[in-house]
């Protein structure tokens, strides 16, 4: 009975509709949907419906404005995502057995690789330009989880997970500074004790951010808190709110280097910084990792460093080491 339904699927469901519906169901939208596949949303409609006969349930139902899947939805999407990802790998294949660096690049980066990870890539893809990068930046938290479920090939951040089997392939270095606005007192001083910065405004970061975890993990084990002002969701936010004098943050240096050029922030003399941590290149253990995936981490290996130190260097502001 299993095996006839399964026959009945093979011949009826085709790989098109599989397309489709995980694009609906990923979007959230019909019109979004179309839009990603250059479709017109009658068809992306009309072949949905076509699907849920075939299986024989409702697999999305409109609930508002929204759209949602049903229980029989759910498993249909995720074996549908199982289906398009193997032949995605089958693809991959059969271009490697060519010797062919080409197809899709699938990166996940925490948001502060962000300032660093698109000249990477613009490097690479300069020297394979076969190769379709798929960038998707996002918090530490929702990076964990893309790990967690295998989205993507590489993912790039600054500390590895615990807990979870992976290979992480350090590349460059992440050096941790302290920074101010150029006004604030403390840039005229020097030798500035972990004491004395744990009584300043400290714009932090999200809780779990890997920044955020190296900053709690140095002041407790000087039996120190970090007197939280602002906590703000992303790098880019607390940098403006450094310039605008709201506090004093850690940031990593590589995120620095226009507002070092324009003298906009300073890089206070702290004790004990910079902080130095690695970047890293992380899958999960024994993952295939397709020729353009592996061609990418041996590019980060090999040369990585050496691109990013072609990149125009910022000069600290005066008072600032």
């Amino acid at each position: 009975m299993e095996y006839a339904i399964a026959k009945d699927l093979i011949r009826h469901v085709s790989l098109r509709q599989m397309q489709i519906f995980e694009a609906v169901v990923r979007l959230g939208s019909y019109t979004r949907a179309a839009e990603e596949l250059h479709l017109s949303q009658p068809t992306v409609s009309m072949q949905v419906k076509k699907l849920c006969e075939t299986i024989g349930y409702p697999l999305i139902e409109k609930l508002g404005n929204q759209l949602h899947t049903t229980d029989i939805g759910k498993e249909v999407y995720a074996s549908t995502k199982d289906v398009l990802r193997s032949m995605a790998a089958l693809g991959e294949s059969t271009a490697a057995l060519g010797g062919v660096v080409k197809g899709p690049l699938r990166m996940a980066v925490i948001t502060s690789a962000k300032y660093f990870m698109p000249h990477l890539l613009g490097a690479f893809i300069n020297q394979y330009p076969d190769v379709q990068p798929i960038l998707k930046v996002t918090n530490r938290s929702r990076v964990l989880e893309r790990l967690h479920s295998n989205e993507d090939d590489l993912l790039i951040m600054g500390q590895v997970p615990e807990g979870l089997a992976v290979e992480a392939h350090p590349f460059i270095d992440n050096e941790l500074v302290v920074v101010a606005s150029p006004n604030h007192p403390l840039t005229q001083s020097k030798s500035i004790t972990l004491e004395q910065l744990s009584k300043e405004r400290f714009l932090v970061r999200e809780s779990g951010s890997g920044t955020r975890l190296a900053i709690d993990r140095l002041f407790a084990e000087q039996g120190l808190n970090v007197q939280t002002y602002m906590d703000l969701g992303s790098s880019e936010a607390i940098k403006q709110a450094v310039m605008a004098g709201l506090g004093i943050s850690v940031l990593s240096k590589h995120n620095l280097r226009l507002e070092l050029a324009g003298h906009h922030i300073a890089i206070l003399d702290v004790e004990g910084f910079p902080l130095f941590y690695r970047w890293y290149a992380v899958h999960l253990k024994g993952k295939k990792l397709s020729l353009a995936s592996q061609t990418f981490l041996e590019f980060l290996l090999e040369q990585g460093k050496e691109m990013l130190q072609q990149l125009p260097q910022g000069q600290p502001p005066s008072g600032s080491s």
